[in-house]
């Protein structure tokens, strides 16, 4: 994930090279040709640019040169930003780890984490999509392994919450079975292929129902 600029003169200057034509195509999608636009947050216009185009076609309609005319901010913007292609998809696979990270953290217990896993995935489709295809993203990117690291760590914590008898001896497995079963429902929801199974039905609940066949504690 590329660092957040720091450099209020060059995004000024970005904004500036985008010239009149920026301002007309943002003036025109306010209604407002009386001012020209200027961003207050580059980085977060592209990223969000980014991110409507990954949920409408996926990652690989992506065009940096694209976003810049999505954005209303010069062509050099999105490279000045994230470097390339790969930097900007990597910066938004580690904001969504962030994000689940601190939606993982608000949950009681395990399966209250799964139900959260859902609800991100559901409301971040496009983090979520890109997360999960490492091979879009640069793998040694310190802001995205210590996002993932955490995120991971979260999902421990919720697994080490139960019994032993609950979860069996492994509890790496364990994690791996939870983990499994959130990110499976949750790319099968996304993916329209519970459509029939969950109907009118509230996901989220669904998904509690599920996780009650798994980490029960056997009977005597």
């Amino acid at each position: 994930m590329a660092p957040a600029n720091t450099d209020a003169n060059t995004d000024a200057d970005l904004n500036a090279s985008a010239g009149a034509g920026a301002g007309t195509t943002a003036s025109a999608k306010t209604g407002d040709t009386s001012r020209p636009y200027h961003h207050g947050d580059l980085r977060r216009a592209i990223l969000n640019a980014a991110l409507d185009v990954i949920s409408a076609d996926g990652p690989s309609a992506l065009s940096l040169r694209d976003l810049a005319r999505r954005a209303g901010v010069s062509h050099a913007a999105p490279a000045h930003h994230f470097k390339d292609r790969t930097g900007l998809l990597t910066a938004i696979a580690a904001e969504g780890y962030e994000l689940l990270a601190t939606t993982l953290a608000q949950a009681a217990d395990l399966k209250d984490a799964g139900v959260h896993y859902v609800r991100f995935a559901r409301e971040h489709p496009a983090h979520f999509q890109v997360m999960f295809t490492p091979e879009l993203l640069r793998a040694n990117d310190l802001e995205l392994t210590t996002a993932r690291t955490l995120a991971g760590e979260r999902l421990r914590t919720a697994v080490s919450g139960v019994p032993p008898e609950g979860r069996g001896t492994d509890p790496r497995l364990a994690g791996v079975a939870a983990w499994s079963l959130a990110h499976g429902f949750a790319t099968l929801l996304l993916s329209h292929n519970l459509d029939d199974p969950v109907g009118d039905q509230d996901p989220e609940e669904v998904f509690r129902a599920l996780t009650g066949m798994l980490f029960q504690p056997k009977s005597p």
